[in-house]
């Protein structure tokens, strides 16, 4: 799985981020409104999302800025690749506040499961317990609860490439 392949979809594109990128990403992150249902509020604060964009940088599966019209509009990962059970993980997600409610999110997991499901089984999603949007959202995809981590406090969320074929996850 090559994760430095640049993701495009209509008007949507992923590209790796660098370490240049930071400022262009906090002037998106540093809305405290997009952090309020987030295990860290405090990201929208300099010092706290630095921390958070140098785990991006430092991912071995990348992180993904999200271009929508050119706009830069959020960021995303894959993270914790396993070769052994074919599986990843897709999360880290935020949006500006102008783009919620909207097909975005969607288009964008559209993107990376088709992607994704050239080379894995299971795609799984790590959600905050008190995070009610992000739980919604992995469901819209047809994710169905797999278990919970009452230690990290986490839901965790399952989408096989089986159940993902007959939904949407086909870019045609």
């Amino acid at each position: 799985m090559d994760f430095s392949k640049l993701l495009s979809y209509e008007n949507i594109c992923l590209r790796v981020m660098q370490n240049d990128d930071f400022d262009k990403l906090f002037k998106v992150a540093s809305d405290p409104k997009i952090w309020y249902q987030h295990d860290d509020r405090l990201r929208y604060k300099r010092e706290v999302f630095k921390k958070f964009f140098d785990s991006g940088i430092n991912n071995p599966q990348n992180c993904y800025l999200i271009y929508y019209k050119d706009e830069l509009v959020g960021s995303t990962r894959y993270y914790e690749y396993d070769s052994v059970t074919l599986s990843i993980k897709i999360g880290y997600t935020f949006y500006a506040k102008k783009y919620w409610g909207t097909e975005l999110n969607k288009n964008v997991k559209k993107l990376m499961l088709s992607y994704a499901f050239n080379f894995v089984e299971t795609v799984f999603f790590d959600v905050w317990v008190e995070n009610f949007r992000s739980q919604k959202a992995v469901e819209k995809l047809g994710a169905s609860l797999y278990k919970k981590d009452s230690l990290r406090e986490r839901l965790i969320f399952k989408l096989t490439k089986e159940d993902c074929l007959l939904d949407f996850c086909q870019i045609t």
